[in-house]
């Protein structure tokens, strides 16, 4: 790859517009490049440092597309947090802080500098390497699962209305259920509305930032807002895990729990088990595997998106397990510093 190449370090800083930034940290990585965050170094080509690194989205005089890594991680997050309040910040690294400057964009930019070509990957003499490209999210999969994750920690409040807590109820008629897991009853119902929702809302999110994005002045998207277009399955009807889940467990969720519970005993590669800041004295909970992703927050429920279910949510009720496995979890997990 071509982040070691002299010539293309000098390309990408010449006259680099940026157009957005994003953290890559245990703590904050961008998810759709993988399950933690060695996996999201990986897929830059990156070694997995402890502090992390800041990765500058931009585009060189003639247009074409850089992602420019640096290892000052409080710049760029200062940068972010200036763009998230609707400030100006004109982010420009030090030359001593970069990395590697590696062709293309990992994920997707909705905008474009002015006065320059449209984006294009750079030419391959200099790029010396394949240029990085967004993950395929038209189709349903990790990369998918992981976005529409992402939507429901943002939207937390807005999914977490949709549910009616009797519908965890068993057959025994205990509310949240010995396994601490059910499906919404009703077909077309919150249980099945689908990561197509939370997938499209990730996509509605992060297009609105990086449309305000200010070209030169580095204007960006946070971390974890990346657009996508793709479209999911239709989940209009029950589906037949619906109906396991009332009759004792969804298999998949207790395949999930049982594998998050095995990281309390067992800690799993950095960053698959992540917390952060919720209202009140919660926390919210981001755990990945493989297959799936589970979001929680620490005084309430949990959401579970698999691979094998496209566009399905499935909502996990604490019942009597769920609440030590969340906060087993917490204590564990990677916090933002």
């Amino acid at each position: 790859m071509a982040g070691t190449d002299e010539e293309a370090v000098a390309a990408a800083d010449d006259a680099l517009y940026v157009l957005t930034a994003v953290l890559l940290t245990p703590a904050k990585f961008p998810s759709v490049l993988g399950d933690d965050y060695p996996e999201a170094c990986a897929a830059l080509g990156m070694a997995p440092l402890a502090d992390g690194y800041g990765l500058v989205l931009g585009q060189d005089g003639d247009g074409a597309r850089w992602t420019v890594v640096i290892d000052d991680v409080s710049l760029v997050a200062v940068a972010i947090a200036s763009w998230d309040c609707g400030m100006e910040y004109d982010l420009s690294p030090d030359e001593r802080t970069v990395v590697a400057a590696l062709p293309g964009w990992p994920l997707a930019v909705a905008v474009a500098a002015p006065n320059v070509p449209p984006p294009h990957d750079p030419d391959p003499e200099i790029a010396d390497g394949p240029p990085l490209t967004p993950p395929d999210t038209s189709v349903w999969g990790p990369a998918q699962r992981r976005l529409g994750a992402d939507e429901i920690a943002l939207q937390w409040a807005t999914w977490r209305e949709q549910i009616d807590d009797t519908e965890f109820a068993t057959p025994g008629g205990a509310s949240g259920g010995a396994s601490g897991s059910g499906e919404s009853s009703e077909p077309g119902g919150s249980a099945a509305s689908g990561a197509s929702a939370a997938a499209d809302g990730a996509a509605d999110a992060a297009d609105a930032v990086d449309e305000d994005a200010g070209s030169d002045s580095g204007a960006g998207a946070g971390a974890d807002e990346q657009p996508t277009n793709a479209e999911q399955g239709e989940t209009g009807e029950q589906s037949e895990s619906g109906q396991a889940g009332k009759q004792g467990g969804h298999s998949g969720i207790l395949r999930v729990l049982a594998e998050a519970r095995a990281y309390v005993e067992s800690p799993p590669p950095l960053g698959r088990v992540r917390s952060s800041f919720a209202p009140g004295d919660a926390r919210t909970l981001r755990a990945d595997g493989p297959g799936w992703s589970l979001v929680a927050r620490t005084d309430d429920i949990a959401f579970v998106l698999l691979d094998d279910e496209p566009g399905e949510v499935l909502p996990v009720g604490r019942g009597p397990e769920l609440p030590g496995l969340l906060e087993a979890l917490d204590k564990m997990a990677v916090r933002p510093l």
